[in-house]
C-alpha cells in the first residue's frame, strides 16, 4: 500500500472519531480482560468496551522473518506489504477503495519471529473490516504489476538505508551479533535478495506461516463476546489448522568487547553498541529492564544521557534498550557525535557500562527507575490500540492474562542485589561496537567514501 493512501485512511478515521474521541478516556489498564473461545475453537484475549463506538485488534503467527530462505530474505516483508493489493475478486484499487471509504486501517508487518496484522475500524463497520482481512489472509491476489511496484517501493527503501549511518550500523551489529543464524539476516531484504523474490517464494510462505496452530489475538472495544466469536471464524477459520514451520535454533549473541569501523563520508558519525541480553523467560529480566533503564532507557535522567550528552555534550540523544527475540536476546543501543569526537564518545558509553556492571546502581536509582516504569506502563495503556498491542505482546511471552495486574508488584519486587546481579551480567564483558562514519583523521581533509554494499 502507498504511503499516500495510508495518510489518507489514517485522516479520515481520525475525522470519523473525532466527536467520539471527545467522551471520556477509559481507564484500559484496570479493565477485566477476558479469555475468549469461538465456537470454531479460536481463541483470543478480549476487552469489551463501548465508551467509544471503535474495535481495535492486533494477532500474529509465529515465523516472521526467520522462515525466509536464507538466500532470500524479505520474502515475508513483501508478503507483509502485498496482503492488502488486492483478495479474491478485488483488485488492488477496489480493495483499498473499500478501505477507504469505510476509514478501515488494515495493515500487516514482519519481526524476527511473527508474522503480525492489526485491524482498527468503526463498530458500525466490524463487518467489511474482517471481511476484508479474511480475503486479504485467505484470497491474496499477488498481482505481477502489484509484486513490481511493492518491489521497487521495497529497493527505494533499500538503496536509502545503503547510505544511512543508523541504517548500516544497526545491520552490521545484528550481523556481528548472530552470524549466519537467521536473526543475522535483514528482516526487511536486501539488495541482493528482493530482486530474486518470486510469487512461489511468496505463496510457499503464506501457505506455511499464517495457520491456526500458531494464531494469537488480541481484540479490545465495542463489540460483545458472541458477535466477535462469530467474527473470528469467520475471518481465520479458513486457514490451514498447521503450520509448516522451519526450526530455528537457539543462539547466544557473540560475546563482548569487539569493535567494527565502517567508513562512510557523513557530517555525522554513528554509534551503535550492545550484546547479549536476557530472553523474556529468564529470572533477571525484570532486573535487566529496570537496571537498563537506569543505564540508558532513553529518559533524560540515564546514567548514558548525564554522561554523553550533560556532561560532555558530545551527542544530542543516547540510549540503550532491551531486545528480546523467541530464540535469543540483546541489548542494544545508539548515538550520534562529530566525527572528531566519535573516540571519546566510544570511551565514554564504555567507561559508563564498565561502572555500572562493576557497581552497579544505586538504591536511589533503583527506587526512581521503578517509580518511572510502573507510572509510564500505565499510561501507555490508554488507547484500545495501545491495550490491544500489549495483550498480543504479552501472549507471545506467554505471560499470564493476568499480568498487567501483576507487572508492577514484579518491578517493586526488583532488589538492588537483583538489579546489582543483573548488571554484572549484561555489561561485564564490555560492548560490542559499530561505529559508522568518518575516520577522525579524515575530519580535517574529508575525502569521499564510497556508502558500503547494504547486506
Amino acid at each position: 500500500m502507498s504511503l499516500e493512501l495510508r495518510d489518507v485512511r489514517r485522516i479520515a478515521l481520525a475525522l470519523s472519531v473525532a466527536l467520539a474521541a471527545l467522551l471520556p478516556v477509559p481507564s484500559f489498564a484496570a479493565a477485566k480482560i477476558q479469555r475468549l473461545v469461538s465456537p470454531g475453537g479460536i481463541e483470543a484475549w478480549f476487552v469489551q468496551d463501548a465508551t467509544v463506538p471503535l474495535i481495535a485488534m492486533q494477532y500474529s503467527f509465529d515465523g516472521g522473518a526467520s522462515q525466509d530462505p536464507a538466500d532470500r530474505p524479505g520474502v515475508g516483508h513483501m508478503v507483509a506489504n502485498l496482503l492488502d493489493e488486492g483478495s479474491g475478486d478485488l483488485n488492488s484499487a477496489t480493495f483499498h477503495e473499500r478501505l477507504d471509504r469505510r476509514a478501515i486501517e488494515l495493515s500487516f508487518s514482519v519481526t524476527r519471529d511473527y508474522f503480525r496484522g492489526s485491524l482498527r475500524m468503526l463498530t458500525e463497520n466490524r463487518d467489511e473490516a474482517f471481511g476484508l482481512l479474511r480475503g486479504a489472509l485467505t484470497e491474496p491476489r499477488f498481482e505481477a504489476v502489484d509484486i513490481e511496484r511493492i518491489r521497487a517501493q521495497i529497493m527505494s527503501t533499500l538503496r536509502r538505508e545503503s547510505s544511512t549511518p543508523a541504517s548500516i550500523a544497526n545491520r552490521k551489529f545484528l550481523e556481528a551479533a548472530f552470524g549466519d543464524h537467521p536473526y543475522g539476516r535483514p528482516a526487511t531484504g536486501a539488495l541482493e535478495s528482493i530482486p530474486r523474490i518470486d510469487l512461489a517464494d511468496m505463496k510457499n510462505y503464506v501457505g506455511r506461516v499464517l495457520a491456526k496452530d500458531t494464531l494469537k489475538i488480541a481484540v479490545v472495544g465495542d463489540v460483545d463476546a458472541a458477535t466477535l466469536g462469530k467474527l473470528l471464524d469467520q475471518t481465520f477459520g479458513g486457514l490451514p489448522a498447521k503450520a509448516k514451520l522451519t526450526p530455528v535454533a537457539e543462539v547466544i549473541a557473540a560475546k563482548p568487547p569487539q569493535q567494527f569501523f565502517i567508513p562512510l563520508d557523513v557530517p555525522q558519525t554513528v554509534v551503535t553498541f550492545g550484546g547479549p541480553g536476557f530472553k523474556r523467560n529468564d529470572p533477571d529480566f525484570m532486573a535487566g529492564y529496570v537496571v537498563n533503564h537506569i543505564l540508558g532507557g532513553g529518559s533524560l535522567s540515564s546514567r548514558l544521557y548525564h554522561e554523553v550528552r550533560e556532561k560532555r555534550g558530545l551527542a544530542y540523544s543516547v540510549y540503550e534498550s532491551l531486545l528480546w527475540m523467541e530464540h535469543s536476546a540483546v541489548v542494544i543501543g545508539n548515538t550520534g557525535t562529530r566525527a572528531d569526537r566519535a573516540v571519546e564518545t566510544v570511551d565514554a558509553v564504555n567507561a559508563e557500562v564498565k561502572r555500572i556492571a562493576d557497581e552497579g546502581p544505586t538504591q536511589q536509582e533503583l527506587d526512581e527507575a521503578k517509580s518511572y516504569l510502573k507510572g509510564s506502563q500505565m499510561l501507555s495503556l490508554d488507547t484500545s490500540s495501545n491495550l490491544a498491542q500489549a495483550l498480543l505482546q504479552y501472549q507471545n511471552d506467554r505471560l499470564p492474562i493476568d499480568y498487567i495486574e501483576k507487572r508492577n508488584g514484579i518491578v517493586d519486587a526488583v532488589t538492588l542485589d537483583d538489579a546489582k546481579r543483573a548488571a554484572r551480567r549484561l555489561w561485564s564483558d564490555g560492548l560490542l561496537t559499530v561505529v559508522v562514519g568518518r575516520a577522525p583523521q579524515a575530519v580535517a581533509q574529508p575525502a569521499a567514501a564510497k556508502p558500503p554494499a547494504a547486506n
